[in-house]
C-alpha cells in the first residue's frame, strides 16, 4: 500500500492556512467574541451536555476550531492532529482566543502513545474517520485513552453521504462508492477544498476509507465501549453536494430536495465502563 499517511498529511499541510483564512471556518470571530463556538460543536451542544472541568482530547482536530470551542465550554483539552502546519494555525486561534490547549502532532493510531494520561472525553469531528483505514483499531485506540466512565462522542458524515455519486446532474440521489470498509483506499486527485478559498493546491492526491454504520458501532462494542447514542441527521456543515443543497440555520447544508430521503452526518456517543 502507498505511504497514506504521508500523501495525506502532505494534502492537509496545504490545506492549513487556506482553511485558516477561509470565511467559513470563522477564525476571527474567536478572538473577537469570548462566547463564539464552531457551528460543529454548537449543533451538538445539547447532545454533549456540561463538560465542565473533563479532561478531554481532540482527535484529528485540524486547525483546532472544535478544539477551541470545547475549551470555551469548560473542558481541559489537548488537540492531536498529523499536519504540522495545521497545528501551526490551532496554536494561533488558541493563543488570540484566549484558550490554554495543549497541541501534540501525532498520527491517531500511535495517540496512546503521544498522550499521558486518561481522559474523560475523547471527541472526535466531521470528516475525520474517512482518513483512516481500520474503524476497529480506531475504536481501540479510543478505548485505550478513555478512563473508566469517560465517553467518545462523534459526529461524522454518513457513510451514505461518502458512497454518493457526485458527479451527477439530474437530481438523481445513487450510490458509486464503496459503503463498507475495503483494504484498498479510494483515491480522489481534487484541486480544491470544501471552504471558499482562492489558494492553488499543489497536493491534492488523497486516499479515503468509508466505514459502514454497523462497522463502526461494532467496532466500538468490541473494543468494550458501551454505546449510549446513536441519531441521524438531515443537515451537513458544509455544502457537500454542491448546486443541490440548500443553507439551513446554524452553518448547515440540506438536500433541498426531499432531503428525508438522505442520512446526512450522524452523532454517535459511548463509554468505557467503570
Amino acid at each position: 500500500m502507498t505511504d497514506y499517511l504521508s500523501l495525506n498529511r502532505a494534502n492537509w499541510d496545504d490545506r492549513a492556512a487556506a482553511h485558516a483564512s477561509s470565511p467559513d471556518y470563522g477564525v476571527a470571530r474567536f478572538a473577537d467574541d469570548p462566547a463564539f463556538l464552531s457551528d460543529v460543536v454548537r449543533f451538538d451542544r445539547q447532545r454533549l451536555g456540561d463538560v465542565s472541568g473533563l479532561r478531554g482530547v481532540h482527535l484529528q482536530c485540524h486547525i483546532g476550531t472544535d478544539t477551541v470551542s470545547l475549551s470555551r465550554l469548560g473542558a481541559d483539552m489537548t488537540g492531536l492532529d498529523f499536519s504540522g502546519a495545521s497545528l501551526t494555525e490551532a496554536r494561533s486561534i488558541a493563543l488570540a482566543a484566549g484558550a490554554e490547549i495543549d497541541f501534540v502532532q501525532s498520527d491517531v493510531y500511535a495517540a496512546r502513545e503521544a498522550l499521558e494520561g486518561e481522559f474523560d472525553l475523547v471527541y472526535t469531528g466531521i470528516g475525520a474517520l474517512c482518513w483512516l483505514p481500520s474503524v476497529r483499531r480506531w475504536a481501540q485506540t479510543v478505548a485505550s485513552l478513555l478512563a473508566p466512565g469517560g465517553r467518545l462522542f462523534l459526529r461524522e458524515g454518513h457513510p451514505v453521504l461518502w458512497a454518493l455519486d457526485y458527479d451527477r446532474t439530474d437530481g438523481v440521489i445513487a450510490l458509486a462508492e464503496p459503503y463498507f470498509e475495503q483494504e484498498q483506499p479510494q483515491i480522489y486527485d481534487e484541486p480544491g477544498t470544501y471552504v471558499a478559498t482562492d489558494h492553488a493546491f499543489t497536493h491534492s492526491v488523497t486516499h479515503e476509507w468509508n466505514h459502514g454504520i454497523g462497522e463502526t458501532v461494532t467496532a466500538i462494542l468490541e473494543a468494550g465501549l458501551v454505546l449510549t447514542g446513536l441519531e441521524e441527521h438531515q443537515s451537513v456543515p458544509w455544502d457537500a453536494l454542491p448546486g443541490r443543497m440548500r443553507r439551513i440555520d446554524g452553518g448547515e447544508w440540506q438536500l433541498t430536495e426531499k432531503p428525508e430521503r438522505l442520512p446526512h452526518t450522524y452523532t454517535l456517543q459511548a463509554r468505557k465502563p467503570v
